[in-house]
């Protein structure tokens, strides 16, 4: 991961200081990488005085620590982060989409590999050691990323997508014909990433019935 992007983690402004906290910065913890808003703004101050980073409408945000480790999205605006979050910019022109839904197909893999009975924090310097496939065909990867988020589009929709709804997706996918600009490999991978990344929405779904 680390050849393909850079990546920075943040800090948090002192809590003692309220001068720090109340301005115009939008403060982005891990709970909030998929959200339009936060709980939390910076003063200029408290931000120029901590170790806080800038991300940017667009970048890719992974949770580290806690509850939300291996957590991922694309920041939906312009904030500061904290400590728990790893920001990812690709460097070789790759498509942020298609990273990011690599890396929420391999959560499960990751945290079962990296973290102690689901206990503990993940590290930037494991994620940036992850190897990722990457299409040498950045349109291949734009269509891979596109297809995957209109994935993530139809869960956000319906929130009560069941077990039935994801077995037919999958073998809708199967049945498909591979389109003849992914060669062989490629179209593996294809299927390989969106396997992970139903597996892991089926975990959840699982761990809400059981909730109930």
């Amino acid at each position: 991961m680390g050849n393909v992007s850079n990546s920075y983690s943040g800090g948090t402004p002192s809590a003692s200081r309220t001068d720090y906290y109340g301005g115009k910065i939008p403060f982005i913890r891990s709970a909030e990488i998929n959200s339009n808003s936060t709980e939390l703004y910076l003063t200029e101050s408290g931000f120029k005085n901590s170790s806080a980073k800038m991300v940017q409408l667009g970048d890719i945000l992974y949770a580290l620590y806690g509850a939300t480790s291996g957590e991922v999205g694309i920041s939906k605006i312009n904030g500061a982060i904290n400590q728990d979050i790893l920001t990812i910019k690709p460097t070789e022109g790759d498509n942020a989409q298609f990273i990011m839904q690599w890396l929420k197909g391999r959560k499960g893999h990751i945290v079962n590999t990296y973290l102690q009975g689901g206990q503990g924090n993940l590290s930037g310097s494991i994620i940036k050691n992850l190897e990722i496939m990457i299409p040498d065909d950045k349109k291949e990867e734009i269509k891979i990323g596109e297809f995957l988020q209109s994935i993530d589009n139809l869960i956000t929709v319906n929130q009560r997508l069941n077990q039935k709804s994801i077995i037919l997706l999958s073998n809708y996918i199967y049945a498909v014909k591979k389109p003849p600009e992914l060669t062989d490999d490629l179209h593996l991978l294809f299927i390989c990433i969106i396997f992970c990344y139903l597996y892991n929405v089926l975990d959840y779904y699982k761990l809400q019935n059981n909730k109930l």
